[in-house]
């Protein structure tokens, strides 16, 4: 995939929906974008989308505003402290609270339907739109057709494109009603049109799926989306935990499973922990000396396929439990100092330089730059805890 900088290049780019494979070809300007229209309304028609939802085309221009928030995105540059103090307010917490109490009865029915308890649907209801308090009022088919033309991920919204035509056509949307956040995003949870088109539910038993001011309908369709990403009945998702000072690091990530009895063994404790059997990976989101949670498979399948950042995923798997009733987090054994923007975009090029793929070098520390600075913290003789601090950069710069 191409990144920013690349995309005044045009390329070629191979669209495959329902059987059908176009060529089109992407631009970072309105130069093409009428021609780039043309060829998504011939492959909306030739996939059965009906008329009144190609038509939704009509009018729609290349906005470069969009193109430019696409780029600017930061806010998952912070550390999981600061993104949490930010966004699981005592405010959410009271309030999430409050919405479980409320409507008890409604989240009741869809946990006993789809196995999701609500304080993990209200968690990402707060997250999302701070419980419908700002959905999003821009035009959705433009900014998806804007960004679908744009170089940088055209395989990602074409078809995001393709499904907001089709929800206009069958009339779960309106034209006036396909408004929501810039990425194209509706809803109280912020649901993309193809997960709105492919998973949405009626709950409210209206003949509509409504995902605009339906919280019946934006709740069960929240649950049943992460039910269709590995949702499992009855099981628990994030245990916030304390680490020893010093234990296996390299044991610790997502992807690596232990029974509970066996972190208990190497010095891990919490409220409640079992030493038993049940499979978990231990998360550090900043490192050994932070905040510490065992995760669960609900977090590793499901919670991290709402939002692949593991910084919004970890803050709203732990805003859950708050409403559930878990204390307040730990800071963990020390102060932690993150790196900032820049010095993740630096140690991003030193890790390139080293000869690892960190995918785009954005200044975010996502899953392959996670991966990467663990082996090389393994390589250095450094606890492999998969977090940088200002000693593993200044290492790397000397390497």
């Amino acid at each position: 995939m191409l990144n920013g900088r690349l995309c005044a290049a045009v390329l070629a780019v191979m669209v495959t929906t329902g059987g059908t494979v176009l060529a089109a070809e992407c631009g970072n300007s309105a130069k093409g974008f009428d021609g780039f229209l043309d060829s998504v309304r011939a492959e909306a028609e030739s996939i059965g989308i009906p008329e009144r939802g190609i038509a939704a085309l009509n009018g729609v221009r290349y906005d470069p505003a969009i193109v430019k928030k696409d780029r600017a995105q930061s806010v998952f540059s912070q550390s999981f402290l600061e993104f949490q103090q930010r966004m699981v307010s005592d405010y959410r917490i009271k309030q999430g609270a409050a919405l479980n109490r409320k409507h008890r009865n409604l989240f009741e029915s869809i946990e006993q339907q789809y196995g999701v308890p609500g304080p993990v649907l209200i968690a990402y209801w707060a997250l999302e739109t701070d419980f419908g308090g700002y959905v999003g009022d821009l035009p959705i088919i433009q900014s998806l057709a804007t960004l679908a033309w744009d170089c940088r991920r055209p395989e990602k919204f074409r078809p995001q494109l393709l499904s907001a035509l089709n929800l206009v056509g069958k009339g779960d949307l309106t034209v006036e009603e396909a408004r929501g956040a810039w990425a194209g995003e509706v809803g109280l949870m912020q649901f993309g049109p193809k997960e709105y088109d492919e998973t949405a539910v009626d709950f409210d038993g209206d003949g509509r799926r409504n995902l605009r001011t339906s919280i019946p309908d934006a709740m069960a369709s929240s649950a049943a989306l992460l039910v269709k990403h590995g949702w499992q009945a009855n099981q628990p998702w994030l245990q916030e935990v304390r680490v020893p000072s010093d234990m296996p690091w390299e044991e610790a990530d997502i992807a690596i499973q232990h029974p509970r009895s066996q972190w208990v063994k190497w010095g891990v404790t919490g409220k409640g922990l079992k030493a038993d059997d049940f499979p978990a990976s231990l998360l550090l989101p900043m490192g050994r000396n932070g905040p510490a949670f065992l995760a669960y498979e609900n977090f590793t399948t499901a919670q991290l396929k709402w939002n692949e950042s593991l910084v919004y995923s970890t803050a709203a798997a732990y805003l859950a439990t708050r409403i559930a009733g878990a204390p307040s987090l730990s800071r963990g054994n020390g102060e932690v100092t993150p790196l900032t923007y820049k010095e993740i975009i630096e140690l991003q090029e030193l890790l390139v330089a080293q000869g690892y793929d960190v995918g785009e070098i954005d200044g975010k520390m996502g899953k392959a730059s996670r991966a990467a600075v663990k082996d090389m913290q393994i390589k250095l003789g450094l606890p492999a805890d998969s977090y940088p601090d200002a000693e593993f950069l200044d290492t790397l710069r000397r390497s």
